[in-house]
């Protein structure tokens, strides 16, 4: 189990890979990491080993570093998914399901079978890795009163937390901490992620608003990286909470720079002037 307290979960090396053009090589995932693990972060989302054999040896590697963060693999709803991760040696999984309407339809699946692959997968997970976090992926789009029982469900198997993912980017500030305040009235205990994505240009405010509204953790990428307009960047999440919260962080402030360039020139991605904090 991981606690309760606040805290980044860095995923530059899997969502932020899947920003258009980017990919790593070892030697750039292995420096990221190491910059990572220097400044604080306790948890890398560190790949997707269902990608197939060189995902899986690299991530076996960069583990193998030696670094002090929690390793968490990203799987689809898949037992197959799992057993790749198996191979990897990584700490926990997060397993993502569908949790919205359209999601759903697109996927060809219904609500029964999410709570009935929720219950098949924690159990066949749990007795193999440390901890399994759950993903409810388009929980912003979905109905209240599901995402409401997905996540209950979850917990009482026994996930540590639940990921809310915001992953076509609609919400905002206002609409995601009202979200995030109706699920602590009927789950006030239950560690809560949020993942942001940028369509819209506020995944950093909505991470912000997040934490403010309840989120134990949130998945954040450095510079932003990430599928189509990205997701809420490290940097800007660390000092938004410095400067203008209360909230504690525990990240090595001096250190974000550094940082920034690197996954720039790694991903090729120019860090434009007027970018916020490190521009």
């Amino acid at each position: 189990m991981i606690d309760n307290k606040i805290h980044l979960i860095d995923t530059t090396l899997r969502d932020g890979e899947q920003a258009p053009g980017v990919v790593f090589n070892l030697k750039e995932k292995l420096t990221i990491a190491a910059l990572l693990n220097e400044a604080g972060i306790t948890e890398v989302e560190i790949g997707t080993p269902a990608m197939g054999t060189r995902e899986i040896e690299e991530i076996k590697i960069i583990l193998n570093a030696g670094f002090d963060f929690k390793s968490l693999a990203w799987c689809r709803a898949a037992r197959s998914d799992i057993d790749a991760a198996l191979k990897t040696g990584v700490n926990a999984v997060n397993i993502s399901f569908p949790v919205s309407e359209v999601q759903l339809a697109a996927l060809s699946k219904n609500k029964k079978w999410v709570l009935d692959t929720l219950k098949e997968l924690i159990g066949y997970a749990l007795p193999q890795f440390e901890y399994v976090a759950i993903g409810a992926q388009d929980a912003s789009r979905s109905k209240f009163s599901f995402l409401s029982d997905f996540i209950g469900e979850a917990v009482n198997l026994g996930a540590s937390r639940v990921r809310i993912a915001d992953t076509v980017g609609i919400l905002n500030p206002i609409t995601t901490a009202d979200l995030f305040k109706k699920i602590r009235d009927i789950y006030p205990a239950v560690p809560l992620e949020f993942h942001g994505h940028n369509d819209l240009g506020m995944a950093t405010a909505n991470t912000f608003s997040a934490f403010h509204a309840g989120a134990t953790a949130a998945s954040v990428t450095v510079n932003g990286l990430g599928e189509r307009a990205g997701n809420a960047a490290l940097e800007e999440i660390v000092m938004a909470l410095e400067l203008s919260s209360s909230i504690k962080h525990h990240i090595k402030t001096s250190l974000l720079n550094k940082l920034s360039y690197t996954v720039s020139k790694a991903s090729g991605q120019p860090i434009p002037c007027n970018k916020p904090v490190t521009g």
